[in-house]
């Protein structure tokens, strides 16, 4: 297979003869072309990725070739020739004219073959580039969402059939993997979409502000609040509110924010009077809910009442194949906003993302591709301007995944190392730890606490474990056990 196609055009036969003799013993496929406009009308039928035209021709010199043929596909690499260059013309065919390098006859065939491999992956990446740019206009976004996988896809179609509805959602899925896009693009499909968007992250307030800021307070309520104050409820009236990560309000609270969602009804702190909303309610959480629930920090009420609709979002590292256009799509976006020259990422930096864990899922590929922006100098992306991150994070990653064990180790150290390790991977999520280590949940929670009657937990393992542990003769399945009452 060629390494890429190359038209030369220049109305001199024995230059044109012995550079596609030179350029097909290197690899590739070649074209001849004796004008500017003999060289224009190859180009659709040859779709070459790099045209080497000499500057001065009949017909349509150099220069017009340049400009026509990046007028058609602006993807096309062109090296100009010439054999009575000045400096000035070189400055004018590369700053002025686009032009991809400027070469001075006799060539000098060492520096030509390097220039030319740089051409083609440069037209390459920039024809990769478009095609995403089509793909991300046609088919690939859905509202603020982007990616074509299936997992994307069935979450598109959830999205478009619950969006015209007032039904609450609960948007699962770890860190960073877009459930506040998701939240944003149910609203702007809704027939809400022109009223308010409100957004509260309840692990990020204090737990004596959180009634505050759900339902407002009036003057005097409290020491400091020297006038009236709307809550998130009051203020997303008519729109929609989103309660991100929802599993950590205060246990305290959340019989108030059901009594709100049955009601339709708030209270301002220090308030006489009820104030109707309407409002619908999205809620988010990274957390399992249902262990959640489990532990005693998340009402089963307020769970069924907020879980009409899940929708679950994918890490992105099951979905490597959406990765590509969207780090074409932050490409583009935050060059825009930084007023950056970085346009596309090149096919080193695309594999070098694919080959990361992306434990911080899209959020910490913006952060990424954002820093490349700044950094990068011109157009593309290479795998440098990533480093020194991900590409160091590879062997990290895999160390996360590994336990190391000297030999002899005793069997039953081993699988409590196991236990541990996969429990800390999963951030305490047993269901999903048992599920990683292929045994019942009622074995797991058995085997943690045989761990902790022999003192075999560290002290970190013990603080994260002990408000966990099920009591003696809990059933397997993980039912859910009620917990308070509606106020």
């Amino acid at each position: 297979m060629p390494k890429g196609r190359v038209l030369i055009v220049d109305d001199e036969p024995a230059i044109v003869e012995s550079l596609s003799e030179m350029l097909q013993s290197w690899g590739y496929e070649t074209s001849v072309a004796a004008d500017g406009r003999a060289g224009l009308a190859l180009i659709e039928e040859f779709r070459p990725s790099v045209i080497i035209t000499d500057v001065y021709m009949p017909q349509l010199d150099g220069f017009g070739l340049l400009r026509e043929a990046r007028a058609l596909h602006t993807e096309i690499a062109v090296i100009l020739l010439t054999g009575a260059g000045t400096v000035e013309m070189a400055l004018r065919a590369i700053q002025e004219e686009g032009a991809f390098h400027y070469f001075e006859k006799p060539l000098d065939f060492t520096k030509l073959r390097l220039v030319v491999e740089r051409a083609v992956e440069y037209s390459e990446a920039r024809r990769e580039n478009d095609a995403l740019r089509r793909q991300l206009r046609d088919r690939g976004a859905f509202g603020e969402l982007v990616g074509v996988s299936e997992p994307m896809r069935q979450i598109y179609a959830l999205i478009e059939q619950v969006a015209p509805s007032t039904a609450s959602v609960l948007i699962t899925g770890e860190s960073g993997t877009g459930k506040e896009l998701v939240a944003r693009t149910i609203h702007n499909l809704s027939p809400r979409k022109n009223a308010s968007f409100v957004a509260i992250n309840c692990s990020a307030i204090p737990e004596t502000l959180m009634e505050s800021e759900l339902f407002g307070h009036e003057r005097g309520a409290f020491t400091g609040a020297g006038a009236r104050r709307l809550g998130c409820f009051e203020l997303a009236n008519g729109g929609t509110l989103l309660l991100d990560e929802i599993a950590e309000m205060p246990f305290s609270l959340q019989a108030k924010l059901l009594r709100v969602l049955e009601d339709r009804k708030i209270r301002r702190l220090g308030g006489s009077h009820e104030v109707s909303v309407d409002v619908r309610v999205l809620a988010a959480t990274n957390r399992d809910p249902l262990e959640s629930v489990r532990r005693g920090v998340f009402r089963e009420d307020l769970l069924y009442r907020l879980n009409v609709i899940t929708i679950e979002l994918p890490p992105l590292r099951r979905r490597k194949e959406d990765l590509p256009l969207l780090a074409q799509h932050l490409a583009t976006i935050l060059a825009e906003r930084h007023t950056r020259p970085a346009r596309f990422l090149s096919p080193a930096a695309i594999e070098a993302l694919q080959s990361h864990h992306w434990p911080g899922n899209v959020r910490e590929l913006r952060n990424i591709i954002e820093r490349a922006v700044i950094i990068c100098s011109g157009e593309a992306i290479e795998r440098h301007h990533l480093a020194p991150y991900p590409l160091d994070q590879r062997a990290r990653a895999r160390s996360e995944d590994t336990i190391t064990l000297p030999i002899g180790t005793p069997i039953e150290e081993v699988e409590r190392q196991m236990i541990m390790r996969t429990l800390k991977k999963t951030e305490n999520n047993k269901t999903r730890a048992a599920e990683l280590l292929q045994i019942s949940l009622k074995t797991l929670h058995n085997k943690l606490r045989s761990y902790r009657e022999r003192g075999l937990l560290v002290e970190g393992d013990e603080t994260r474990l002990k408000a966990d542990l099920i009591a003696p003769g809990e059933p397997e399945h993980h039912g859910i056990e009620r917990r308070g009452r509606v106020d």
